[in-house]
């Protein structure tokens, strides 16, 4: 199991497995977090505590919820709004940096072409 906190610890994340790859993209959100997004199943994700412990930030086609800690600020993970759907991303930059280290960078144009830059 591994975790993955935000800066103050009121939100922690347990996820099953380190990322092989995480996705740096350039969308207007992603690029203002500085996130890594690591992805998995929400099936496979604990976040604790899940209720309370952030606020919600929704854009656009308001299809996904962006989390972030309501005491340190920082964006934690995104989940899908459609709760039947089997993915979401958690900010990888929360975990400790020897996890991160082995992960590929996979950099995405999420601003103009919606495509992976590295492939």
């Amino acid at each position: 199991m591994i975790e993955a906190t935000c800066h103050c610890g009121a939100v922690r994340i347990e996820v099953p497995s380190a990322p092989e790859a995480v996705k740096e993209c350039n969308c207007s959100i992603c690029r203002r977090t500085g996130a890594l997004l690591a992805y998995y199943s929400p099936k496979d994700v604990r976040v604790i505590p899940e209720s309370g412990a952030t606020d919600i930030y929704m854009w656009g086609d308001r299809e996904i919820e962006f989390h972030r800690c309501k005491v340190c600020g920082n964006f934690t993970h995104w989940s899908p709004v459609d709760k039947s759907l089997d993915r979401m991303g958690v900010n990888a930059r929360l975990m400790a940096p020897e996890v991160l280290a082995a992960a590929r960078v996979r950099r995405f144009d999420g601003a103009d072409t919606w495509t992976f830059l590295d492939d």
